[in-house]
């Protein structure tokens, strides 16, 4: 239904090939994302949002570097400067969450965009840009999983897990944004080669 562990172990495979040759700092520290599977970009901006403390929406460079040593990313101040750099545009001394977030999510078409969104808005059954529990109800069928069929889990352990799959692993609360839902596929899109099988998938998952 989400990225499936094939695919993110192609991915892993195929980026840690890309970073050994890779000088781009930004295409480095996208690839070490990708190394992680799928959420993996999408883990960073968790981190990145649990030290943005005031709510800015914006990191100065010591919550940068804080933010990619917590989240396991070990890199050298050189790079990391360079890499500041290159998202800091205006040298205001801080990046802004949203720019910073675009640029490092590997690139998917508008065709595999639209896909991405129209799955979305299915899920999203209130419209309020936020896919909980509440909304999964009459569009994923828990009753297919063997966890309830044996009884082990309830409907809404099942729902709760699905959603936990497009969270970060240090901080799941069973509520995935629009934002967080294109950072996950986004991640997925970029184990893919084609277009065409890109949508095939996606609209066999969410039968759309």
């Amino acid at each position: 239904m989400a990225g499936t562990s094939r695919h993110d172990h192609e991915m892993a495979l195929n980026s840690k090939k890309k970073l050994a040759v890779c000088k781009d700092p930004v295409e480095r520290l996208r690839l070490q994302c990708l190394i992680r599977g799928s959420s993996g970009i999408k883990g960073l901006a968790r981190m990145f949002k649990i030290l943005d403390d005031n709510n800015s929406r914006s990191l100065d460079f010591k919550e940068f570097v804080k933010g990619l040593n917590d989240y396991g990313i070990l890199i050298e101040k050189e790079e990391a400067t360079a890499l500041f750099q290159q998202f800091d545009q205006d040298n205001s001394g801080t990046i802004d969450f949203e720019e910073f977030l675009i640029t490092l999510r590997p690139p998917m078409s508008k065709a595999r965009q639209a896909v991405v969104m129209e799955a979305f808005r299915k899920l999203d059954k209130t419209g309020d840009g936020v896919i909980t529990v509440e909304d999964l109800r009459g569009v994923y069928n828990a009753k297919y999983h063997p966890k309830y069929q044996n009884g082990e889990w309830t409907e809404d352990q099942v729902f709760r897990k699905f959603l936990d799959s497009f969270d970060s692993p240090s901080d799941k609360d069973g509520k995935v944004t629009q934002e967080e839902f294109i950072n996950y596929y986004a991640g997925v899109s970029a184990s893919i080669d084609t277009d065409v099988y890109f949508i095939v998938m996606m609209k066999s998952a969410w039968k759309i």
